[in-house]
């Protein structure tokens, strides 16, 4: 359900269509999904009686496997079709536990599964006295959210009630709309982020098919800058890690699916950031095709339709992307690049020419310029080839305020 956009979402119908056959259902069903769907169909997905009506259309025209989506505002969505067809899947509580960053939270402390001290503030001045239960830096966050928008960091008061209404008014694909409202403060987890994604074959069967360490711009912001996968990770061996993940997915009762959970890698032990009950997003299911030879999406349509996946990895290297945010609010006037090599698998601009941007720290992932995906045989290699790319690759900017800004 959904097929989002072509650039950040398109790679993965394109992999689920190669082994099934694809009926896609969007408010709008874009033109380059036809490529890789055998029907496609208009109904508005915040519409759940119109859903039901077109599956059953489906399903008394062809039967229907399965029903899958990889965008976070369908996922409760999806469970209750799947539910109401008897459909493989997950309940729509367990989705909804993972949606809501207040239930996960509230959940996990009570199974006494590591993640961060939470709570939901009202308003500003409350989220002020909880920070100074807390104590020391805060993070504050809207309750059902992605892709970091209204995430930061605050040290001081002001700082708090800042962060705050940012929480508060962040808006992003519109997901704002389809989860619950409000305000969470957490402490602030100090070490390296990174993503578990799981491939959960029952309630207590987790595969854990690869390690994704993240990398994120200067706070107060928590934008990510990019990802990089190893097939050969030796985080992929600790066994604190993937204790963690099962003990996340048997909290919230996920019991099927490709799962997308964010840890940190605390000073005493990895701990919850969130749980996502997707697959993982920014390309990261490419990084790990690239990397391993597994094949996410089509593992997420296996599992969608009750078949077995297939888990062996046909690679053993490094893939990683970058993506590049604009150093100066303003407008983009022109772009180059100019690097051409084998191991460079994607470079995209995801801007145009006249195209209005915000630097960090008011960026949100709407305003990358563009991202570069390369593969390597080890991490450090990867890191060497994407900064090349950034090198040779240039954009010219109108700043708001002062004269052209080139930047190479």
């Amino acid at each position: 359900m959904g097929a989002g956009s072509r650039v950040w979402r398109g790679y993965g119908l394109q992999h689920i269509a190669a082994r099934h056959r694809v009926a896609l259902l969007d408010e709008h069903p874009p033109a380059w999904a036809n490529d890789y769907v055998a029907v496609s169909m208009a109904v508005d997905l915040a519409d759940t009686e119109a859903v039901t009506q077109a599956v059953a259309a489906l399903a008394a025209d062809q039967s229907v496997a399965g029903v899958l989506t990889y965008m976070e505002q369908h996922l409760a969505l999806t469970a209750r079709i799947a539910e109401r067809f008897m459909l493989p899947g997950n309940t729509p509580s367990a989705v909804e536990a993972c949606r809501d960053k207040y239930l996960s939270r509230s959940l996990l402390a009570a199974a006494n599964v590591p993640s961060a001290r939470s709570y939901l503030v009202p308003d500003a001045e409350t989220a002020v006295e909880y920070a100074v239960l807390l104590g020391g830096p805060v993070v504050l966050k809207p309750r059902s959210m992605g892709g970091s928008a209204g995430v930061r960091r605050a040290d001081t008061p002001d700082q708090v009630r800042d962060a705050f209404h940012a929480a508060r008014g962040a808006s992003l694909f519109g997901l704002e709309k389809t989860g619950p409202a409000g305000v969470l403060i957490e402490e602030y987890l100090d070490g390296p982020e990174i993503s578990v994604e799981c491939v959960v074959l029952g309630h207590d069967t987790v595969h854990i098919a690869a390690i994704t360490r993240k990398y994120l711009g200067d706070e107060p912001g928590f934008q990510e800058t990019g990802h990089l996968v190893d097939a050969s990770d030796p985080l992929l061996a600790d066994p604190r890690i993937r204790e963690l993940a099962l003990g996340a997915v048997s909290t919230v009762g996920i019991s099927c699916g490709v799962i997308h959970i964010e840890m940190r890698q605390t000073r005493q032990g990895p701990r919850i950031v969130e749980i996502n009950a997707r697959l993982g997003g920014d390309l990261i299911p490419h990084l790990v095709h690239l990397a391993t030879g597994l094949n996410l999406p089509q593992i997420a349509a296996d599992l969608a339709v009750g078949a077995d996946p297939e888990l062996v990895l046909s690679q053993s290297q490094s893939a990683a992307v970058r993506f590049l945010y604009p150093p100066v609010t303003g407008h983009v006037t022109a772009r180059n690049t100019g690097t051409f090599a084998s191991w460079l698998n994607r470079f995209e601009w995801t801007v145009t020419p006249g195209s209005h941007v915000n630097a960090p720290p008011r960026a949100t992932l709407l305003d990358r310029l563009a991202l570069a995906v390369v593969i390597g045989p080890d991490p450090d290699t990867c890191h060497q080839r994407l900064q090349l790319v950034e090198e040779h690759s240039g954009v010219h900017i109108q700043p708001d305020t002062v004269s052209t800004a080139c930047v190479a």
